[in-house]
């Protein structure tokens, strides 16, 4: 039995054993084409997440890097959306409420932790639109992201107990 990286040279390689004679670029053009598709059709039957949300971030290694995981979850604790960012600055801050803004409607209330990048963040987003939203800044609200950091970190981590 081979074992296989996922790339499209391999699959074009795959493809050839099995007797198919196809290009790497044309399975390309193969998964271009429907991801935007798909994407939609999973965005359609998303459920609708709360309009209060707790949002913080963490810090996690990708590669041997350090990069900055901004999560939000509403009231019930459902993920409202998440980004992974190099930095940890008020562009970053600003670029993921955006995104989750647009992707989940706009929120009446957003509580952060001390974060000034975040504060900044929503203060410049706030100024842009006709409503402006609620900022709660409390170290303490935020327990629910921080538990579920937590919860994520230790079920990827070689330490766990299971």
């Amino acid at each position: 039995m081979w074992v296989y990286s996922l790339s499209l040279r391999n699959l074009e390689e795959m493809m050839a054993e099995r007797g198919i004679d196809v290009d790497h670029s044309s399975v390309h053009r193969w998964v271009i084409k429907p991801v935007p598709l798909l994407e939609k059709a999973f965005h359609q039957h998303r459920r609708a997440v709360g309009r209060s949300w707790r949002v913080d971030e963490t810090y996690v290694k990708v590669k041997g890097q350090l990069k900055y995981l901004y999560r939000a979850v509403d009231k019930e604790g459902n993920t409202v959306d998440f980004l992974l960012r190099a930095h940890r600055d008020k562009a970053a801050a600003f670029r993921y409420f955006s995104k989750a803004i647009d992707q989940n409607g706009e929120p009446t209330t957003i509580t952060v932790d001390m974060s000034g990048a975040n504060l900044a963040a929503l203060e410049a987003l706030s100024a842009e639109r006709a409503t402006p939203i609620k900022v709660r800044q409390n170290k303490y609200l935020n327990n629910i992201v921080e538990v579920r950091h937590e919860v994520a970190y230790r079920s990827c981590s070689p330490f766990s107990p299971h």
